[in-house]
Order: structure tokens, then C-alpha cells, then sequence
């Protein structure tokens, strides 16, 4: 075949790429027979590898199994192929082309590799993908749209793309580096798959598991194990990961990162998708990642908002804020006690003395160990800083004798923290009114700061 002469049509960095294939199917080297001036020259003056035909492809490109796929693809099935991605190992964005050539071998096959390589972005050639790809992104966009606070718009999402993929299971899974965790964020399974839900293999051994999927995506932009022979692939590149999706009757599957602002937030797949569709799930698949992962990102940015606004970033424990959105909830039917319950005002006794004569710094750790020994004792509850040197809680379920117990406990904590404590408590009963218990548990605290204060005048503020 006249390569050189078929190259010379070409203007934009184009070349043959040769593709062997052995009698059980799987593929074998895959070479760049010949390429044209404008390839040649890429080569020399950007690879700084002069070309040498007929060589392997991996002495000139990044090696990757996803272009490795496209070219037995386009080689062997006759698909012409079009692709725009992103080289993250050396941060350029890639153009290419693929088109089938005939053969006159059956154990080696031919296509026509056209490519350009640019810096920056081209949204343009990001966004032009095929009619029904293009449709489900714009799906996508549509229900992530103004709906970053809430997760429940993602559960469609996720079941949106497990049908597009015709698979048995689609997850987005966000990774908590602090912790050392892997999040269960959305999750849709087709009806009587067998498969088992995601928070079943949540433990911390898979979290090390995700920690090795960077390394196996490489210089890629995703991971596609669509049959046996990549199966066994990645029984040698990542032999974790294989046995873990063996023993969970996965038998194939494609793994994306959720990047954003060059941070990766997590991972979504879907598995046992339908092969014949690998093409079109990868395109769908590369776009779409990119605005859930921006739509996440604002989710989190708005949960963490969520949390400044209602935690004491001092102390650890709720705000006022929180604090009234609780009462208010419990009075309009919104969140339901347990009868019976206590209210329990606990005020921070000598703080300004503290502060006054050892600085504010003082103070604040004296905070902290009251708010630390409230939650020692009253692990269950949520607590609340509803002032300065005041906290409030709602133990559900206490009658007088638990209460108690948990008061000697405070006791004898908050002594071996030299935290003293002024207390007042009441018990609810059903019918009872929760502001009509605050009111009251506020004045037997004030009572108990005034009788503390009476017993240790030299530790009254000044």
C-alpha cells in the first residue's frame, strides 16, 4: 500500500497506525507505519524523536488503553472515530481523528491517525459531540441547574447515565482525604441486578483501594475495562482493585475522576455496561463528569457554608443559631422528641476572670473543655453554645434518675478539668412545652451561678 502517497493529501499531523490482532481476538503491538511532513516534524521538534517508521506508537505517544482501544476499533470493526480530550500528564488538550483503512492481512489492521495538540481549551471542540450524546449532557445540565444545595437531583442523574450506559449499577463516590473515606454520594442499580448497594464495601480498606485509581488512569482521562481481555489487564496493573471488583461479580466497567479547579473530588462508574456501546458511554461520560463535578464542587462549598453558619468554630458544638432553628422545628412539629426528655443549661463559671487576669486565650481553651466534657457526658445530644459562657442541650429519653447520673458525671469530669459548671435542668413529659423547660432550666442555672458565686466570692467576676 502507496502510504507515503495516501499521506501526502494530508496538511494538519497525519499518520498510519498499524494494529496486529491474534487469533483469540485480543490486540497485539500497534505501530506508526508512516507519517507526513507536518507529523515528522511534530516528532522532531516537539517530541525531540526524530520518526522512524513502522516503530512503536509508545516511543512517540503517551501510551494509553483507551487510544489503544480506538485504533483496534477503527482498525478491525471499520469505525471511524472522533475524539477531544484532555492529556492530564502533560496538561495539553488532544484532537484527533481516526478512519479506517482496508487490509489485505487479516492479522493486522490499518487506520488513519489525525491529531492537533493545543495548550488550551478549545470549548468549541469540547462541546461537539454526537446528537444523542449531546442530549443527555444537556439533561444532566438541566437537573444539576440551581439545585447544588440538595443531592437529590444527582440520584437522577446517576440513574440517567446507568441507562444511557445500559449497566447495572452507576455510583458517584466523593473521597474524604481527612478521614480516610470514601462517600456513597448517589447511587442507581437496575432491578434485580444482584449487585449489592456501595455503602456494603465502604469500609476504609476501599478507600486505599480508590487511592490507587489515579495510577492506573495514568495519562488518561478515564478507566475502560469493557471485557475479559482488559480484565486481565488489570489483573496485572492493579491486582487490588481486580479482586475486589472479582468477589463483587463485576465484569466490566468505566471509572471517571471528578475534577475540578485541578482537584479531584471523587470518582463516578458504572459497571457491567453494555460493551457495544464504549464509544458513545466515553464521550457522554467525559463531558458530562466535568459539570457534575463543578456542580459538587459548589455542593460542598454551600455544605460547608451550611456548617460555618451553624457551628461555634471555637468549641466545636452548635451555635445560637442552630440552636433556634431547633426550638423552632420542635415547635412547629418539624422535628419530634422522645418523651421524657431534659433540658439541660449549663453556664461557664469564672470566665471572665479567666480572661481578665490570664488573657482571652485562656478563655478559649477553658471553652473548650467545657464544651468537651458536655460532650463526653451527653454524647447523644446535640449541644449548643446559646451565649457566651452558656450552653444548652435536649437529652431525649432521660428521666430524673438518668439525668442525674449524668449530672455527678459532669461533676467529676468537669473537677478534673478545673471546669466549674453552673446547672439548670427540667424534665418534659408529653404535652410539655420545650420553651416553657428553657425558661425555667435558664433560671435554676442562675440560681445555681448566684449559690456558686456565694460559696466562692473570690471567684466572682469582676
Amino acid at each position: 500500500m502507496d502510504f507515503e502517497g495516501l499521506l501526502s493529501g494530508y496538511k494538519s499531523k497525519t499518520c498510519i497506525m498499524s494494529v496486529e490482532r491474534y487469533p483469540d481476538g485480543k490486540y497485539g503491538n500497534i505501530r506508526i507505519v508512516a507519517g507526513n511532513k507536518a507529523h515528522c516534524d511534530d516528532m522532531a521538534n516537539v517530541m525531540h524523536h526524530p520518526f522512524v517508521p513502522d516503530s512503536p506508537y509508545e516511543e512517540y505517544l503517551p501510551q494509553n488503553r483507551n487510544f489503544e482501544d480506538y485504533c483496534y476499533r477503527c482498525a478491525f470493526e471499520g469505525e471511524p472515530l472522533h475524539t477531544y480530550v484532555k492529556l492530564p500528564q502533560m496538561g495539553l488538550w488532544l484532537n484527533m481523528f481516526l478512519l479506517p483503512l482496508e487490509s489485505d492481512r487479516e492479522d493486522i489492521g490499518y487506520c488513519i491517525y489525525s491529531y492537533d495538540v493545543t495548550p488550551e481549551v478549545d470549548a468549541q471542540k469540547r462541546a461537539s459531540l454526537a446528537a444523542d450524546a449531546s442530549a443527555a449532557v444537556l439533561q444532566t445540565c438541566i437537573k444539576l441547574r440551581g439545585s447544588s444545595a440538595e443531592r437529590a437531583p444527582y440520584s437522577e442523574v446517576v440513574e440517567d447515565i446507568r441507562k444511557i450506559c445500559d449497566s447495572e449499577q452507576c455510583c458517584i463516590l466523593l473521597t474524604d482525604h481527612e478521614h480516610q473515606r470514601c462517600i456513597n454520594f448517589a447511587e442507581s442499580f437496575k432491578p434485580d441486578c444482584g449487585l449489592l448497594p456501595m455503602d456494603h464495601y465502604l469500609d476504609r480498606g476501599f478507600y486505599h483501594i480508590s487511592q490507587t485509581w489515579p495510577d492506573t488512569i495514568g495519562d488518561s482521562t478515564c478507566i475502560i475495562i469493557k471485557d475479559d481481555n482488559d480484565m486481565e489487564w488489570l489483573k496485572g496493573a492493579n491486582p487490588l482493585w481486580y479482586e475486589s471488583l472479582k468477589g463483587a461479580k463485576v465484569r466490566n466497567v468505566v471509572l471517571f475522576p471528578l475534577e475540578y479547579n485541578s482537584e479531584t473530588l471523587g470518582f463516578m462508574w458504572c459497571v457491567n455496561f453494555n460493551a457495544d456501546n464504549t464509544v458513545m458511554i466515553k464521550e457522554t461520560l467525559e463531558l458530562t463528569t466535568f459539570f457534575i463535578a463543578s456542580e459538587i464542587s459548589n455542593y460542598q462549598l454551600l455544605d460547608r457554608l451550611k456548617v460555618m453558619s451553624t457551628m461555634d468554630m471555637l468549641t466545636g458544638v452548635f451555635n445560637r443559631n442552630a440552636m433556634n432553628t431547633m426550638v423552632t422545628d420542635i415547635v412547629e412539629g418539624k422535628k419530634e422528641l422522645k418523651y421524657p426528655y431534659a433540658v439541660v443549661f449549663a453556664d461557664l463559671n469564672g470566665l471572665k476572670r479567666v480572661n481578665d487576669e490570664m488573657g482571652h486565650g485562656s478563655g478559649d481553651e477553658l471553652l473548650r473543655k467545657a464544651a468537651a466534657v458536655l460532650r463526653g457526658v451527653f454524647y447523644e445530644s446535640d449541644i449548643y453554645r446559646a451565649g457566651g459562657d452558656e450552653f444548652m442541650l435536649i437529652a431525649q429519653q432521660t428521666d430524673e434518675a438518668e439525668l442525674e447520673s449524668r449530672l455527678e458525671k459532669i461533676r467529676i469530669r468537669a473537677d478534673a478539668d478545673d471546669v466549674h459548671f453552673a446547672i439548670g435542668t427540667h424534665i418534659v413529659t408529653e404535652g410539655g412545652d420545650v420553651r416553657d423547660a428553657m425558661r425555667t432550666a435558664d433560671i435554676q442555672m442562675y440560681m445555681d451561678k448566684q449559690d456558686y458565686y456565694d460559696r466562692f466570692p473570690e471567684r466572682r467576676y469582676r
